[in-house]
């Protein structure tokens, strides 16, 4: 079958371009597969981050794509539908995780369906953690696009269906990344950043963004006594200064550890091998990459109930769940988690989600969904 996929693929870095090519890698492997990338994904002063692209210390997948989408170019949502339109795929595959995309994904792909062109559109998320306007529209057009939907989550499952009851969809679990290596034995992953080895090491690691509660967390921490150490390991969107005083007037300069930049793949395996337990205080969300990245080094979760973080976690007992984002429910779970020795039991559990949550699983889904959809009369 042929298959395109449209979405963000080296030499763009990141989760969504991880998740892209772990996929892509996978379908490759019984379709005849083309990726279709954007020529400019985020025009430069909308982008937060230092850089969209790959660093030399990235264990970037090295995809070979044909770049034509400018997302704020109009003209290059035509010339990306005529591209692909020659290519002339069975199934058109694209990946959605905020609104900003949704006029250009959402061109090319009503141009593909009203060719007959089947459209599977993956969601990461449907109603964005941080709103602006013209949100839903953009939303709303994109969907309206495609014929079929994968969800990784209750939570974008409901928000799919708020906005297009009749939706046909799979559920599937979020896969694990399996590119950045093996774990490090933890004295020495300690060693490389500093820290010592009878610290209680919690990790909070991506991007820093609000909706992710790193205010709860170092509001919690106040709490915990002075063996613990908070090894905060990531990119700020936004300014670190809020942080940064919380830090100061808690007098937590030696409870708390700051890698407060880009954490190259490279890198990676370090932190999660240095750390005891992955913190996810999350005020919103759906489902979690940095989750799955910390289940591919057997590290347990302590998150909040937000979105789907339950469903990747209580179901398999691989971590705690946290009623609500409160700095002193945060804590008890925390203090928990050490004085019940629950990691062992944690860890061995993790191996359960690992022989659902993969690539060949989520591949599988999305052509059996396309065998419905191509069935359906409706399409």
């Amino acid at each position: 079958m042929k298959i395109g996929y449209l979405s963000t693929f080296y030499p763009f870095r990141g989760g969504i371009a991880q998740f892209n090519a772990a996929l892509l890698k996978e379908l490759k492997s019984e379709n005849h597969v083309q990726a279709f990338n954007f020529k400019r994904q985020y025009p430069e002063f909308l982008f937060p981050g230092s850089t969209q692209y790959v660093t030399e210390n990235d264990r970037a997948e090295v995809v070979e794509s044909i770049r034509k989408l400018n997302t704020i170019n109009p003209i290059t949502y035509y010339t990306t539908y005529k591209t692909i339109r020659k290519f002339n795929p069975d199934l058109m595959i694209s990946k959605f995780w905020m609104p900003f995309f949704g006029p250009s994904l959402g061109y090319v792909l009503n141009s593909l369906k009203k060719r007959g062109v089947i459209n599977i559109g993956i969601l990461d998320n449907v109603i964005p953690h941080e709103r602006r306007p013209g949100d839903i529209p953009f939303t709303r057009y994109y969907i309206n696009s495609n014929n079929g939907f994968i969800v990784m989550s209750n939570a974008v499952r409901n928000d799919l269906l708020s906005f297009k009851p009749d939706a046909i969809y799979k559920q599937v679990l979020h896969p694990l990344y399996n590119h950045f290596g093996s774990l490090l034995e933890k004295k020495l992953a300690r060693e490389k950043l500093g820290i010592l080895y009878d610290k209680k090491v919690l990790l909070f690691f991506g991007f820093i963004r609000k909706y992710k509660g790193l205010d709860l967390l170092l509001e919690s921490i106040r709490f915990l006594p002075d063996d613990y150490l908070l090894v905060i390991a990531g990119e700020i969107y936004g300014s670190f200064d809020e942080y940064e005083q919380m830090i100061k007037n808690y007098n937590l300069e030696n409870k708390v550890k700051l890698f407060i930049r880009y954490i190259d793949d490279g890198e990676v395996p370090v932190f999660f091998s240095a750390s005891d337990v992955c913190i996810l205080p999350y005020k919103s969300a759906t489902q979690s990459g940095i989750l799955g990245i910390s289940y591919h080094f057997d590290l347990p979760v302590i998150a909040t109930d937000t979105g789907g973080l339950r469903e990747m976690i209580e179901p398999f007992n691989t971590g705690i769940i946290i009623r609500e984002p409160v700095p002193n429910l945060l804590s008890s779970a925390i203090s928990d988690y050490f004085n019940l020795e629950l990691s062992n039991q944690f860890k061995s559990n993790i191996e359960k989600y690992k022989n659902k949550a993969n690539w060949a699983s989520l591949a599988k889904e999305i052509l059996n969904l396309y065998e419905i959809l191509k069935n359906n009369q409706k399409f």
